[in-house]
């Protein structure tokens, strides 16, 4: 028996997850006009950049000049990416950005060899550093993240078990010390997710949990995108990460091809809530207009569907 919910919120990645992986940096201009194209979309958060290591992303080294030119809408939430105590340090001295404490957590620890040079579990202890820096910095711990909590190409498939340990952790280090739990956020790093199993995860949390938030970041690695976004909105699911175009993807997943590794579309998932009678308050056709532009600026034809196909309301209206 289906769920739905009534108003889904989706939290654009595009920008950071998508541009993170070019090889060359694109003009300045070019990303402004596409990020403020994505603000006139209705988007309620923008993740524009991150504050890393210039050396080993240099794409993202202009991150914060970009932030201080993009054309800002008061409606929309502007995020930034930060991975260390640095990175948020310096978020602290952006204007304008929205700040929220993030935990990231690892339920593969290859992956987290791969991507932080430590293990899973020693990055599990970080992140009680990060709640008392947040804690000292009067930020607000609102999103906890499990990356591979499907399966993962280092090391395989992923128990429910290890998620909802993880899950126990983040509890006990959260309302522990006084939080609220934060909303958790299920990501299909590599493409493992299957509709049957993301609904078997996300009921087993709800068993311990009957109350959290969950989203999802969903990788359309292996076709599945847009059916496990169906399987989570049947199980209630009102919060997507998602990039216009299907940007983005996990550097270290061995994809063959990188523009078909990337994010549920954004413009495709905001379709398919609308055929179910789910609100976005999202204008599609700006949103397709917004993916034109990234695909423009990148030079390659990108892989979502609505983008090149329209939506069915210019059909619809000759009724």
């Amino acid at each position: 028996m289906s769920d739905f919910p009534t108003f889904v919120e989706f939290h654009e990645e595009g920008p950071r997850e998508g541009f993170q992986l070019e090889t060359v940096l694109h003009p300045i201009e070019s990303r402004i006009r596409f990020i403020d194209a994505l603000s006139r979309t209705g988007l309620r958060q923008i993740q524009v950049g991150s504050l890393v290591n210039p050396k080993k992303v240099p794409t993202m080294a202009d991150t914060p000049e970009l932030f201080a030119r993009i054309e800002k809408v008061a409606s929309v939430k502007y995020t930034l990416l930060w991975l260390n105590k640095q990175g948020f340090l310096k978020a602290l001295d952006v204007p304008d950005v929205t700040l929220e404490g993030w935990l990231y957590f690892y339920a593969s620890d290859a992956l987290a060899r791969a991507n932080n040079d430590r293990s899973a579990e020693q990055m599990r202890q970080e992140q009680l550093d990060f709640v008392k820096l947040y804690e000292h910095h009067q930020v607000p711990v609102t999103t906890a993240s499990i990356m591979c909590a499907f399966g993962c190409n280092l090391e395989g498939e992923v128990s429910t078990q290890r998620v909802t340990d993880l899950l126990s952790w983040i509890r006990e280090i959260t309302v522990g010390r006084g939080h609220s739990l934060p909303t958790l956020m299920l990501a299909d790093t590599m493409g493992w997710a299957s509709p049957e199993r993301l609904k078997q995860l996300i009921g087993a949390i709800r068993d311990i949990e009957p109350d959290i938030r969950i989203g999802t970041h969903i990788h359309d690695t292996r076709g599945l995108g847009l059916a496990n976004v169906y399987a989570a909105l049947q199980m209630g699911v009102d919060l997507f990460d998602s990039s216009v175009a299907g940007l983005g993807g996990c550097p270290f997943a061995s994809h063959k091809a990188k523009n078909t590794a990337g994010n549920i579309c954004t413009e495709d998932a905001v379709f398919l809530c609308e055929e179910l009678g789910i609100e976005t308050g999202i204008d599609l056709d700006a949103l397709i207009e917004a993916a034109k532009i990234v695909e423009e600026i990148l030079g390659e034809q990108r892989p979502g569907k609505i983008m090149h196909s329209g939506s069915l309301s210019r059909f619809r209206s000759k009724k």
